[in-house]
Protein backbone atom coordinates (compact mmCIF):
# COMPACT_ATOMS: atom_id res chain seq x y z
CA UNK A 1 0.00 0.00 0.00
CA UNK A 2 1.07 3.39 -0.86
CA UNK A 3 2.03 6.17 1.58
CA UNK A 4 -0.78 8.51 -0.05
CA UNK A 5 -3.53 5.29 0.22
CA UNK A 6 -2.82 4.61 3.90
CA UNK A 7 -3.23 8.34 4.65
CA UNK A 8 -6.30 7.81 2.81
CA UNK A 9 -7.43 4.67 4.31
CA UNK A 10 -6.24 5.99 7.98
CA UNK A 11 -8.70 9.44 7.24
CA UNK A 12 -11.46 7.78 6.14
CA UNK A 13 -11.27 5.21 9.66
CA UNK A 14 -10.75 8.27 11.75
CA UNK A 15 -13.49 9.86 9.87
CA UNK A 16 -16.01 7.07 10.74
CA UNK A 17 -15.43 6.83 14.41
CA UNK A 18 -16.33 10.90 14.70
CA UNK A 19 -19.91 10.65 16.34
CA UNK A 20 -23.21 11.54 13.99
CA UNK A 21 -25.17 14.02 14.50
CA UNK A 22 -29.29 13.84 14.27
CA UNK A 23 -29.33 15.11 10.93
CA UNK A 24 -26.89 12.67 9.75
CA UNK A 25 -29.17 9.77 11.31
CA UNK A 26 -32.08 11.74 9.55
CA UNK A 27 -30.30 11.89 6.27
CA UNK A 28 -29.50 8.09 6.16
CA UNK A 29 -33.23 7.32 7.23
CA UNK A 30 -34.20 9.31 4.04
CA UNK A 31 -31.91 7.40 1.70
CA UNK A 32 -32.89 3.85 3.28
CA UNK A 33 -37.07 5.22 2.67
CA UNK A 34 -36.10 5.87 -1.16
CA UNK A 35 -34.31 2.87 -1.38
CA UNK A 36 -37.34 0.53 0.09
CA UNK A 37 -39.66 2.19 -2.34
CA UNK A 38 -37.21 1.45 -5.40
CA UNK A 39 -36.81 -2.50 -4.24
CA UNK A 40 -33.34 -2.18 -3.01
CA UNK A 41 -34.42 -3.28 0.54
CA UNK A 42 -36.54 -5.99 1.55
CA UNK A 43 -39.51 -4.91 4.06
CA UNK A 44 -37.00 -6.73 6.87
CA UNK A 45 -33.64 -5.10 5.74
CA UNK A 46 -35.56 -1.38 5.62
CA UNK A 47 -36.43 -2.02 9.33
CA UNK A 48 -33.91 -3.74 10.41
CA UNK A 49 -31.56 -0.62 8.62
CA UNK A 50 -33.87 2.63 9.87
CA UNK A 51 -33.62 1.10 13.38
CA UNK A 52 -29.94 0.54 13.10
CA UNK A 53 -29.99 4.26 11.80
CA UNK A 54 -31.38 5.37 15.20
CA UNK A 55 -29.08 4.45 17.10
CA UNK A 56 -25.88 4.92 15.15
CA UNK A 57 -23.27 6.54 16.99
CA UNK A 58 -20.66 7.31 14.74
CA UNK A 59 -20.36 8.34 11.07
CA UNK A 60 -18.80 4.93 10.30
CA UNK A 61 -21.72 3.02 11.59
CA UNK A 62 -24.03 5.36 9.27
CA UNK A 63 -21.96 4.46 6.13
CA UNK A 64 -22.45 0.93 6.62
CA UNK A 65 -25.86 1.00 6.58
CA UNK A 66 -26.19 2.52 2.93
CA UNK A 67 -22.57 1.70 1.51
CA UNK A 68 -24.36 -0.95 -0.69
CA UNK A 69 -27.39 1.07 -1.99
CA UNK A 70 -27.45 2.62 -5.37
CA UNK A 71 -28.05 6.64 -4.70
CA UNK A 72 -31.75 7.33 -5.08
CA UNK A 73 -33.24 10.25 -7.55
CA UNK A 74 -33.88 13.16 -5.07
CA UNK A 75 -31.75 12.38 -2.35
CA UNK A 76 -28.32 13.59 -3.75
CA UNK A 77 -28.34 15.91 -1.03
CA UNK A 78 -28.37 13.57 1.89
CA UNK A 79 -25.37 12.75 1.81
CA UNK A 80 -22.83 12.06 5.14
CA UNK A 81 -19.78 14.54 5.87
CA UNK A 82 -16.66 13.52 4.04
CA UNK A 83 -13.33 13.03 6.15
CA UNK A 84 -11.69 16.35 6.42
CA UNK A 85 -14.64 18.00 7.00
CA UNK A 86 -15.77 15.51 9.97
CA UNK A 87 -12.63 14.62 11.60
CA UNK A 88 -11.50 17.40 14.15
CA UNK A 89 -9.43 20.33 13.25
CA UNK A 90 -5.82 20.56 13.37
CA UNK A 91 -3.31 23.28 13.00
CA UNK A 92 0.08 23.55 12.65
CA UNK A 93 1.49 25.68 15.30
CA UNK A 94 -0.45 24.55 18.46
CA UNK A 95 0.39 23.27 22.08
CA UNK A 96 1.74 20.05 22.25
CA UNK A 97 -0.60 17.94 24.25
CA UNK A 98 1.44 17.66 27.72
CA UNK A 99 0.89 21.88 28.14
CA UNK A 100 -1.08 22.97 30.63
CA UNK A 101 -4.41 24.42 29.91
CA UNK A 102 -5.50 27.44 31.32
CA UNK A 103 -9.54 28.73 32.31
CA UNK A 104 -10.34 29.20 29.09
CA UNK A 105 -9.12 26.23 27.53
CA UNK A 106 -11.16 24.69 30.09
CA UNK A 107 -14.19 26.75 28.67
CA UNK A 108 -13.61 26.76 25.13
CA UNK A 109 -13.81 22.99 24.95
CA UNK A 110 -17.16 23.15 27.08
CA UNK A 111 -18.46 25.43 24.53
CA UNK A 112 -18.02 22.67 22.08
CA UNK A 113 -19.12 20.02 24.18
CA UNK A 114 -22.45 22.34 24.36
CA UNK A 115 -22.89 22.68 20.69
CA UNK A 116 -22.25 19.07 20.37
CA UNK A 117 -25.25 18.14 22.76
CA UNK A 118 -27.21 20.21 21.05
CA UNK A 119 -27.16 18.57 17.69
CA UNK A 120 -27.31 15.09 19.00
CA UNK A 121 -23.76 13.97 19.12
CA UNK A 122 -24.17 13.55 23.04
CA UNK A 123 -26.52 12.29 25.32
CA UNK A 124 -27.32 14.31 28.11
CA UNK A 125 -25.38 12.11 30.54
CA UNK A 126 -21.88 11.80 28.23
CA UNK A 127 -22.38 15.64 28.11
CA UNK A 128 -22.76 16.00 32.01
CA UNK A 129 -20.16 13.78 32.26
CA UNK A 130 -17.42 14.99 29.93
CA UNK A 131 -18.09 18.74 31.19
CA UNK A 132 -17.16 17.58 34.46
CA UNK A 133 -13.92 16.08 33.15
CA UNK A 134 -12.72 19.23 31.04
CA UNK A 135 -13.45 21.19 34.28
CA UNK A 136 -10.65 19.02 35.98
CA UNK A 137 -8.27 18.65 33.09
CA UNK A 138 -4.75 20.22 33.71
CA UNK A 139 -3.48 19.87 30.13
CA UNK A 140 -4.21 20.37 26.93
CA UNK A 141 -4.25 17.21 25.52
CA UNK A 142 -6.53 15.78 28.29
CA UNK A 143 -8.97 18.77 26.49
CA UNK A 144 -8.03 17.39 22.87
CA UNK A 145 -8.99 13.87 24.30
CA UNK A 146 -12.78 15.35 24.86
CA UNK A 147 -13.08 16.65 21.62
CA UNK A 148 -11.28 14.79 19.60
CA UNK A 149 -14.47 12.36 18.10
CA UNK A 150 -16.89 15.39 17.53
CA UNK A 151 -18.04 17.40 14.64
CA UNK A 152 -16.98 21.26 14.97
CA UNK A 153 -18.81 23.62 13.74
CA UNK A 154 -17.12 26.00 11.00
CA UNK A 155 -16.98 29.03 14.10
CA UNK A 156 -15.98 26.64 17.21
CA UNK A 157 -12.99 27.53 19.32
CA UNK A 158 -9.48 26.76 17.95
CA UNK A 159 -6.72 24.88 20.01
CA UNK A 160 -4.49 27.60 21.57
CA UNK A 161 -1.48 28.61 19.59
CA UNK A 162 1.85 29.82 21.01
CA UNK A 163 2.79 33.63 20.77
CA UNK A 164 4.06 34.52 17.21
CA UNK A 165 1.82 31.68 15.30
CA UNK A 166 -0.38 32.92 12.98
CA UNK A 167 -3.54 33.79 13.58
CA UNK A 168 -6.32 35.88 13.10
CA UNK A 169 -6.56 39.37 14.79
CA UNK A 170 -10.23 38.85 16.60
CA UNK A 171 -9.50 35.11 17.26
CA UNK A 172 -8.49 36.14 20.69
CA UNK A 173 -11.87 38.34 21.81
CA UNK A 174 -13.93 35.57 20.34
CA UNK A 175 -12.34 32.89 22.27
CA UNK A 176 -12.51 35.06 25.41
CA UNK A 177 -16.55 36.11 24.54
CA UNK A 178 -17.13 32.28 24.12
CA UNK A 179 -15.33 31.43 26.83
CA UNK A 180 -16.94 33.89 29.73
CA UNK A 181 -20.55 32.70 28.25
CA UNK A 182 -19.36 29.06 28.10
CA UNK A 183 -18.38 29.26 31.88
CA UNK A 184 -21.05 30.98 33.30
CA UNK A 185 -22.90 28.29 31.25
CA UNK A 186 -21.16 25.79 33.00
CA UNK A 187 -21.87 26.88 36.45
CA UNK A 188 -25.11 26.84 36.06
CA UNK A 189 -24.92 23.42 34.40
CA UNK A 190 -22.92 21.64 36.84
CA UNK A 191 -24.99 23.91 39.71
CA UNK A 192 -21.33 23.92 41.54
CA UNK A 193 -21.52 26.70 44.23
CA UNK A 194 -18.02 28.79 44.29
CA UNK A 195 -16.01 28.67 47.55
CA UNK A 196 -15.79 31.66 49.54
CA UNK A 197 -12.88 33.30 50.33
CA UNK A 198 -11.57 32.64 54.24
CA UNK A 199 -13.40 34.86 56.73
CA UNK A 200 -15.79 36.42 53.72
CA UNK A 201 -19.81 36.03 54.83
CA UNK A 202 -22.00 33.80 52.68
CA UNK A 203 -24.60 35.06 50.78
CA UNK A 204 -28.00 34.54 51.54
CA UNK A 205 -30.15 33.58 48.18
CA UNK A 206 -33.06 33.97 49.75
CA UNK A 207 -35.94 32.98 48.00
CA UNK A 208 -34.35 32.76 44.77
CA UNK A 209 -35.17 30.10 42.98
CA UNK A 210 -33.80 28.97 39.21
CA UNK A 211 -36.43 29.35 36.36
CA UNK A 212 -36.81 25.99 34.71
CA UNK A 213 -39.02 26.09 31.40
CA UNK A 214 -40.31 22.09 30.70
CA UNK A 215 -40.59 21.43 27.01
CA UNK A 216 -43.39 18.67 25.96
CA UNK A 217 -42.31 15.07 24.59
CA UNK A 218 -42.79 15.97 20.95
CA UNK A 219 -44.44 13.31 19.88
CA UNK A 220 -47.47 13.54 21.64
CA UNK A 221 -50.52 15.80 21.26
CA UNK A 222 -48.93 18.44 23.65
CA UNK A 223 -45.76 18.48 22.33
CA UNK A 224 -46.77 18.94 18.24
CA UNK A 225 -49.00 21.97 19.15
CA UNK A 226 -45.80 23.49 21.22
CA UNK A 227 -43.56 23.09 18.18
CA UNK A 228 -45.98 24.00 15.70
CA UNK A 229 -46.50 27.30 17.49
CA UNK A 230 -42.31 28.03 18.48
CA UNK A 231 -41.81 27.33 14.89
CA UNK A 232 -44.73 29.98 13.93
CA UNK A 233 -43.03 32.32 16.24
CA UNK A 234 -39.93 31.64 14.99
CA UNK A 235 -40.76 31.93 11.02
CA UNK A 236 -43.85 33.34 10.60
CA UNK A 237 -45.26 31.01 8.75
CA UNK A 238 -45.92 26.75 9.25
CA UNK A 239 -44.10 25.80 6.01
CA UNK A 240 -41.89 23.01 5.95
CA UNK A 241 -39.93 21.76 2.93
CA UNK A 242 -39.56 17.97 5.20
CA UNK A 243 -39.40 17.60 9.51
CA UNK A 244 -38.44 14.46 11.39
CA UNK A 245 -40.04 15.12 14.84
CA UNK A 246 -38.26 12.79 18.11
CA UNK A 247 -39.06 12.84 21.54
CA UNK A 248 -36.55 15.79 22.73
CA UNK A 249 -35.48 17.04 19.04
CA UNK A 250 -36.66 18.27 15.82
CA UNK A 251 -34.43 17.95 12.58
CA UNK A 252 -36.32 20.19 9.37
CA UNK A 253 -35.13 22.10 6.25
CA UNK A 254 -36.63 25.10 4.96
CA UNK A 255 -36.63 27.71 2.28
CA UNK A 256 -34.47 30.57 3.39
CA UNK A 257 -36.39 33.34 3.82
CA UNK A 258 -36.77 35.69 1.21
CA UNK A 259 -35.00 33.32 -1.17
CA UNK A 260 -36.88 30.58 -2.57
CA UNK A 261 -33.78 29.18 -4.43
CA UNK A 262 -32.20 28.39 -1.82
CA UNK A 263 -32.71 25.99 1.34
CA UNK A 264 -31.29 25.37 4.95
CA UNK A 265 -31.70 23.13 7.36
CA UNK A 266 -32.18 23.76 11.38
CA UNK A 267 -32.17 21.52 14.24
CA UNK A 268 -34.50 21.88 17.42
CA UNK A 269 -33.66 21.48 20.72
CA UNK A 270 -35.82 24.23 22.69
CA UNK A 271 -34.68 26.53 20.43
CA UNK A 272 -33.87 26.54 16.98
CA UNK A 273 -30.14 25.83 15.66
CA UNK A 274 -29.27 26.59 12.02
CA UNK A 275 -26.64 24.84 10.07
CA UNK A 276 -23.60 26.62 8.66
CA UNK A 277 -24.52 25.77 4.76
CA UNK A 278 -27.12 26.71 2.40
CA UNK A 279 -28.25 24.52 -0.69
CA UNK A 280 -29.86 25.26 -3.88
CA UNK A 281 -33.62 24.62 -3.78
CA UNK A 282 -36.07 24.28 -6.55
CA UNK A 283 -38.61 26.67 -6.33
CA UNK A 284 -41.52 24.71 -7.18
CA UNK A 285 -40.48 21.96 -4.20
CA UNK A 286 -43.75 21.13 -2.40
CA UNK A 287 -44.21 22.08 1.12
CA UNK A 288 -45.83 20.98 4.17
CA UNK A 289 -48.02 23.39 6.17
CA UNK A 290 -47.93 22.05 10.13
CA UNK A 291 -51.67 24.47 10.12
CA UNK A 292 -52.97 21.31 8.47
CA UNK A 293 -52.54 19.47 10.93
CA UNK A 294 -55.39 17.62 12.71
CA UNK A 295 -53.48 17.09 16.18
CA UNK A 296 -56.24 15.21 17.92
CA UNK A 297 -56.73 12.71 15.01
CA UNK A 298 -52.53 12.40 15.04
CA UNK A 299 -52.47 11.76 18.25
CA UNK A 300 -55.23 8.72 18.36
CA UNK A 301 -53.75 7.28 15.49
CA UNK A 302 -50.16 7.39 17.12
CA UNK A 303 -51.45 5.78 20.07
CA UNK A 304 -52.88 3.03 17.97
CA UNK A 305 -50.32 2.51 15.06
CA UNK A 306 -48.55 0.15 17.69
CA UNK A 307 -51.99 -2.19 17.14
CA UNK A 308 -52.00 -1.06 13.51
CA UNK A 309 -48.70 -2.18 12.65
CA UNK A 310 -48.99 -5.47 14.54
CA UNK A 311 -45.97 -4.84 16.99
CA UNK A 312 -46.57 -5.96 20.37
CA UNK A 313 -45.54 -3.50 23.34
CA UNK A 314 -44.30 -0.73 20.38
CA UNK A 315 -43.40 2.74 20.49
CA UNK A 316 -43.44 5.57 18.81
CA UNK A 317 -40.21 6.23 17.66
CA UNK A 318 -40.25 9.40 15.44
CA UNK A 319 -42.64 10.81 13.00
CA UNK A 320 -41.50 12.16 9.24
CA UNK A 321 -43.60 14.98 7.71
CA UNK A 322 -43.03 14.80 3.92
CA UNK A 323 -44.87 17.06 1.58
CA UNK A 324 -44.13 14.77 -1.45
CA UNK A 325 -43.47 11.01 -1.00
CA UNK A 326 -41.60 9.23 -3.19
CA UNK A 327 -44.47 7.11 -3.67
CA UNK A 328 -47.15 9.30 -3.71
CA UNK A 329 -47.83 9.20 -7.76
CA UNK A 330 -51.64 9.22 -6.86
CA UNK A 331 -51.56 13.05 -6.08
CA UNK A 332 -51.88 12.04 -2.40
CA UNK A 333 -50.32 15.15 -1.29
CA UNK A 334 -48.57 15.86 1.69
CA UNK A 335 -48.03 12.82 4.57
CA UNK A 336 -47.27 11.68 7.80
CA UNK A 337 -45.18 8.62 7.99
CA UNK A 338 -45.27 6.83 11.37
CA UNK A 339 -42.38 4.68 12.59
CA UNK A 340 -42.72 2.50 15.60
CA UNK A 341 -40.48 -0.01 17.14
CA UNK A 342 -40.02 -2.16 20.65
CA UNK A 343 -37.52 -4.04 22.33
CA UNK A 344 -37.56 -6.61 20.30
CA UNK A 345 -36.76 -5.09 17.15
CA UNK A 346 -39.98 -5.19 15.69
CA UNK A 347 -40.94 -2.15 13.33
CA UNK A 348 -43.34 -0.90 11.29
CA UNK A 349 -44.53 2.33 9.62
CA UNK A 350 -47.43 4.13 7.72
CA UNK A 351 -48.36 6.80 6.00
CA UNK A 352 -51.55 8.99 7.01
CA UNK A 353 -53.06 12.57 5.75
CA UNK A 354 -52.69 15.67 7.68
CA UNK A 355 -55.83 14.69 8.78
CA UNK A 356 -55.32 11.32 10.15
CA UNK A 357 -56.22 8.63 7.80
CA UNK A 358 -54.03 6.02 6.91
CA UNK A 359 -53.49 6.04 3.35
CA UNK A 360 -50.11 3.40 3.57
CA UNK A 361 -48.85 0.69 6.34
CA UNK A 362 -46.20 -1.86 6.51
CA UNK A 363 -47.10 -4.23 8.92
CA UNK A 364 -44.44 -6.44 11.11
CA UNK A 365 -44.21 -9.44 8.85
CA UNK A 366 -44.20 -12.59 11.60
Amino acid sequence: MSASSAGASGEAGAAGRVRARDIDRVNVRGRLDAAYEEGQLTAEEYHERSEAAGRAQTLGELRELVGDLQQSAGTADLGLPEAKQARARRRAGVYPGHVRARDADRAATSAILDAAHGDGQLSADDHRTMVELAAGARTLGDLEALTADLQRAADAPEPPRPPGARRRPWFGAAVTAAAVAAAVGMFVWVDRPAAQPAGAPAVDLGVIEPLVVPTPNLLTAEGITHFREVYRAKFGDTLVDGLDLFDEHASLTRAVPGQPNRKVEYRYRGGFEQSNSVATRETTTAVFDLAALDVAALATLIADAPTLLRVDGGTLSHLSFEPDPAFADDGAGPLVSVYVSNKFQEYGHLYATPAGVVVRSWPFQR
